[in-house]
């Protein structure tokens, strides 16, 4: 039993080392005790329980009696002539060593130092003995050195005595003991037990370890340490506990079995420490480390840290991230006036706006005084910061409640771009600081990009945004109709309606120019709804002017693809009486890969209207035969880029083969995009391709011309084609 003592007290002081210098003397008191009643237990091998040692005044051995090499095992000529440190354990270092021969200087011939202390024998054996230290003195009266007389204390212990010191061993450590049987039932638990989690001796004998278990540990966790508990080895480590009341608390648990004479588990020892405290002195101080103290935003050691993993990331994905340095304006002024605690609520209620206009993976830091900073990464396009910075400065618009306060700030930002701007965090801070200095110079600019280049690109995209704004409420926009024509009758069977912007100062730009910046704005979502109105209005008008119409294509965005697409949609054709038939809908590739199950299903109840999907752009993105399994597309186009170099470019030729003969394969309609020339057409024809949508027929319309040419029943004539 006092071997297993010894392993848990052993594995015990490992863990409590971790813990800091507030364990350490219970530890050594342990310790003590244990050394004492190993000293006590130990027979007697000396058959003179006396050693005198002489020493010089520096501490070094000049005499060495017999009695000192049965003590201590050291013959004379191994000990002569060594310091006298060599005898100590390494608990007493420090502690007496470098008192002695000063206490031993200021006798007067007397009696000096007596003290019972612990040395080491030769063995590694450590043992108990009562110290004596004399002065010696030359002919002159001067100390010379000292006489060191050691007696043994050496007495063994009853088996009533051991089994006294065990217990008090066990009770007295503030360390939590539970033993456990071989069943694994709690056999003996001690005062501590019941101090740190709550459960009485009558509550917790008879019972499991189970008895504080949390619940947050995964099944392989408990295994290890179900393992140990059954003889695996000793297991270390930190466990979240169950006090009584229903708390959990951390704690620092040891375990060790103990065997017994034919090597079975008998018993097993855990001892454990409530470590809630020193976790919660790691929090703070981590807190601290990382955090501003007034707002609770990460400070700028954090943001380091957090845009330093960014940066090594962008190197393995080629990724664009943007750092933001924020000056608030008239905070100084605010807080002179009415207070710093004004000034400081002030702060905190900023730092909060600054929250909401971010994402959740943005981080929004203090920086100092009136400065924040926000990290943006994986940003799309560089002049997303833009974007980012325009709604941050807006949340500053309106006047910010603080008490019975209605306070306006405003404020500048500086831009910098990673990895076009700097490679490291500090080139990053100070570009943007540089270019916050630079915005607080201009009346214009709320905002500056660090590079002029940037600056320029972020003004054209917030102007067309600005613009297109203006455009849908100003009846700038347009629908332009590119039919599509039967490769075997050469009659129009379809057509795509095409977005167009009557700019004022620009004159007709197309989809290319605007329908990026409308897809990072979020105004394609009113986009996406004019044009639906706009082409089942058309399509109503051609049908009451007697106009026998093909099937009109929309295109729709991926932001428009939601749960509540069909709704929306089936909403617009009842209004305006539109067959779902007479409207086909075109996605791209990358609609596809936004979650199979979601979309799958939003797909299926439009085709259950009676509307029929089209895969624009073919080949250009995720192109998978598996998309075409799991969705219910029935068309799929072929993108002009695989056209244009028909039929005298081979891989053309190969890819346009091959993705005409799955679709014939798969029952699927084949339109090729942007035929320009008879040749194309030619080849398209052969290949078996149903229908061809370009140049070669006819460039998009306006909606009276695209009705003129189904009203003349145009026609593609083959027989004409040079």
């Amino acid at each position: 039993m006092l071997d297993a003592i010894e392993r848990c007290l052993a594995l015990s002081q490992r863990a409590r080392a971790e813990q800091g210098e507030a364990l350490a003397h219970t530890l050594a008191s342990l310790q003590a005790t244990l050394d004492e009643a190993r000293a006590l237990m130990t027979p007697s091998v000396l058959a003179d329980d006396r050693a005198v040692l002489e020493l010089d005044l520096t501490g070094y051995l000049t005499a060495w009696s017999p009695g000192a090499v049965q003590m201590f095992g050291y013959t004379a000529e191994e000990a002569l002539g060594r310091h006298v440190l060599f005898l100590y354990t390494p608990e007493a270092l420090g502690d007496e060593d470098g008192s002695i021969v000063e206490l031993a200087s200021e006798l007067d011939g007397k009696v000096g130092v007596r003290a019972e202390v612990r040395r080491r024998r030769k063995d590694g054996q450590v043992i108990w003995v009562r110290l004596h230290i004399f002065l010696r003195h030359d002919e002159a009266g001067e100390p010379s050195g000292m006489l060191v007389q050691l007696t043994r204390i050496d007495q063994a212990l009853t088996p009533n005595d051991k089994l006294n010191l065990h217990a008090r061993i066990i009770e007295d450590s503030d360390q939590g003991v539970l033993i456990t049987d071989a069943n694994e039932r709690i056999v003996s638990i001690n005062s501590s037990f019941t101090r740190i989690t709550g459960y009485s001796p009558e509550e917790s004998i008879g019972q499991t370890p189970d008895l504080l278990r949390s619940g947050v540990h995964s099944p392989e966790f408990r295994a290890k340490v179900r393992a140990a508990m059954r003889g695996a080895g000793p297991w270390r480590g930190e466990i979240i506990g169950k006090r009584k009341n229903g708390e959990l608390f951390p704690q620092s648990v040891t375990i060790s079995a103990v065997r017994d004479a034919n090597g079975e588990v008998s018993h097993t020892f855990s001892l454990f420490s409530d470590i809630s405290e020193h976790k919660d002195a790691e929090a703070r101080m981590q807190r601290m480390a990382n955090y501003d103290p007034l707002t609770g935003l990460p400070n700028l050691c954090l943001l380091t840290q957090l845009v330093g993993h960014a940066l090594m990331e962008s190197k393995r994905t080629k990724a664009h991230g943007a750092m933001l340095v924020i000056e608030i304006t008239r905070v100084g002024a605010i807080s002179d006036t009415l207070g710093t605690d004004i000034g400081n609520e002030l702060l905190c209620e900023i730092g909060r706006l600054f929250k909401l206009s971010l994402r959740e993976a943005d981080v929004l830091a203090r920086l100092d005084g009136h400065k924040f900073a926000v990290a943006l990464f994986n940003i799309e396009k560089r002049e997303h910061a833009a974007v980012v910075a325009q709604k941050l400065l807006a949340s500053l618009a309106a006047p910010i409640r603080v008490a019975s306060h209605s306070l306006q700030v405003g404020g500048h930002i500086g831009i910098a771009v990673y990895t076009d701007d700097g490679h490291d965090v500090p080139t990053l801070i100070r570009y943007a600081d540089v270019a916050m200095g630079r915005a607080a110079q201009n009346i214009e600019a709320g905002f500056l990009f660090y590079s002029e280049e940037m600056n320029r690109r972020a003004k054209e995209h917030l102007r067309i945004e600005s613009e297109l704004r203006h455009a849908i409420g100003n009846d700038e926009l347009a629908l332009y109709y590119q039919p599509k024509v039967s490769l075997r009758s050469g009659r129009i069977v379809g057509a795509e309606a095409l977005l167009r912007w009557r700019h004022p100062e620009r004159g007709l730009m197309t989809p290319a120019v605007f329908i990026p910046v409308a897809e990072e704005s979020g105004l394609i979502l009113d986009l996406g709804a004019w044009v639906l109105e706009h082409a089942c209005r058309q399509i109503s008008a051609w049908r009451a002017a007697g106009l026998s119409m093909p099937p009109i294509a929309i295109n729709l965005s991926a932001r428009q693809f939601d749960a509540g697409l069909p709704a929306r949609i089936a909403a617009v054709l009842e209004r305006h009486g539109v067959q779902p038939e007479q409207l086909n809908l075109e996605i791209t590739e990358s609609l596809l890969v936004r979650g199979t199950e979601h979309v799958v299903a939003i797909m299926n109840e439009l085709v259950a209207m009676g509307m029929s999907l089209a895969l624009d752009d073919f080949g250009t993105g995720y192109s998978s035969l598996a998309y075409l399994k799991k969705f219910p597309i029935s068309t799929l186009k072929i993108d002009r880029s695989f056209v244009i170099g028909l039929p005298f470019e081979e891989n053309d030729c190969a890819i346009a083969r091959a993705i005409v003969t799955m679709a014939q394969q798969l029952r699927q309609e084949i339109v090729a995009e942007g035929v320009e020339t008879p040749e194309q057409m030619r080849f398209l024809r052969e290949l078996g391709c149903d229908q061809l949508q370009g140049y070669l027929f006819s460039p998009p319309v306006p909606e009276a011309d695209f009705a003129a040419m189904l009203h003349e029943g145009k026609r593609l004539a083959f027989e004409t084609l040079p």
